[in-house]
């Protein structure tokens, strides 16, 4: 049966500002569905327009006024805009629905550990699952991790371009060896929230320890924490040309391949490696690249479940962009996809944890906002970017659940309210 997606997109560089987020104001940044991804860059400023440059002939009038109007911007600045993306450019994550079977047959696998907890809003209860134990218990979660390198390679008449997270970063590491280095897995940051130190762990951990801190704050044992991953064979992907191509979105130059495609391609690989179980976590790295859906671009990851009904797999996918203010850069779209996987992992509530804007998706509201809601933390001399996470009490829990009665790890920083922006 194939899946179907839960799509949350938001528009780049949404501000906090009632009238940048209104309905009408969004449809001005639309042209017949055409979005102008237009990127500022500090170069030398050519202020001559070419009509025959406009690929959207049909729309000729409207975006030639509106290139006319960007330029004379440009030429006062001193600042030139780059070109339009190979597709409309807008950043945006993914919850697969889980693909899951009845396998009667067979031994029942230990499923991942979870807990379930219920809180009420508007008269109505919302029941959750979440990865790990309860947080009153004051005990420590360890989830074994996998994470799988994934080459994308792009065959034309004049060569072929690959894509791969063995890639050498500007200090040395691999892609690979960089994601192991930072917060996510490593406990070198001593994470505050609000002036409460959360402790010197990982930071899905902290955030969740933020997340129940009123219940973590008489239970400090409490932990969610990452085991240190072992990486397994790279998967070497040549993708069709019907699902993808190396293509320009942000400004920079990427692979694309179709979610649907890719996503089958994980389902298979995880399936011909038995040690991947599902009590464990199996992450896919791609490198400087987006998933597509339909024709649009740029999925920087998500998460989801298949297999046994039984104990289903949860799995994620991620990619590592390695230009800095770009969408997905470095591990900011790994702790969405985390984050997400932690508060509604999909093998228990396989549909989601509801809420009343929709699912417990922690990363979702946040990732439209500037830096796409990233804050840097510096681990080991390299500064990574880790997205910010909404709290429970943003989806309508108590506000005393969480610390300091926040609604995100990061204090509020873009002034949301109760579902504000989604879930």
């Amino acid at each position: 049966m194939q899946k179907y997606s839960q799509l949350t997109s938001n528009i780049e560089g949404k501000e906090n500002h009632p009238d940048l987020q209104s309905p009408a104001f969004r449809e001005k940044l639309w042209i017949s569905g055409l979005r102008l991804n237009l990127l500022v860059r500090s170069v030398n400023v050519n202020c001559s327009i070419d009509p025959k440059e406009n690929p959207y002939p049909m729309q000729k009038f409207t975006v030639h006024s509106l290139l006319a109007a960007l330029a004379v911007v440009a030429c006062v600045t001193g600042t030139a805009f780059a070109q339009v993306d190979t597709m409309p450019a807008i950043p945006r994550f993914e919850r697969l629905k889980p693909n899951l079977r009845a396998d009667t047959s067979k031994t029942p696998a230990t499923p991942l550990t979870t807990w379930n907890g219920s809180f009420v809003y508007n008269s109505h209860t919302y029941n959750y699952n979440m990865v790990g134990t309860g947080p009153l218990t004051g005990k420590a979660t360890t989830i074994p991790v996998f994470i799988i390198p994934v080459k994308l390679s792009y065959v034309t008449s004049t060569g072929t371009t690959v894509f791969s997270p063995f890639a050498k970063l500007s200090n040395g590491q691999t892609v690979v060896q960089n994601v192991m280095s930072s917060p996510i897995f490593k406990s070198g940051v001593d994470f505050k929230s609000g002036g409460v130190d959360l402790g010197k762990t990982q930071y899905i951990d902290a955030y969740q320890r933020g997340n129940f801190w009123g219940k973590v704050s008489k239970a400090p044992g409490y932990h969610l924490l990452l085991g240190s991953p072992t990486v397994l064979p790279v998967l070497s992907l040549t993708v069709p040309k019907a699902d993808g191509k190396v293509a320009t979105e942000f400004g920079i130059t990427v692979g694309t391949a179709d979610v649907f495609w890719f996503d089958a391609q994980l389902e298979s690989y995880i399936t011909a490696h038995p040690q991947i179980v599902p009590n464990s976590l199996p992450i896919f790295i791609t490198y400087d690249s987006y998933l597509t859906e339909f024709g649009g671009c740029c999925i920087g990851g998500y998460h989801s479940s298949f297999g046994s009904l039984t104990a289903p797999q949860a799995y994620a996918h991620f990619t590592y962009v390695d230009h800095v203010g770009i969408f997905s850069q470095d591990v900011s779209a790994l702790s969405h996809e985390v984050g997400e996987w932690a508060d509604d992992p999909l093998v228990v509530n396989t549909n989601g944890n509801p809420v009343a804007c929709g699912i417990l998706e922690n990363g979702d509201p946040e990732e439209g906002f500037s830096n796409y809601g990233g804050f840097n933390y510096t681990l080991n001399g390299f500064t990574y970017t880790l997205q910010d996470l909404v709290f429970l009490p943003y989806f309508g829990a108590p506000k005393s659940t969480s610390v300091n009665n926040a609604l995100t790890f990061q204090g509020n920083p873009f002034n949301l309210s109760i579902c504000s922006n989604g879930g």
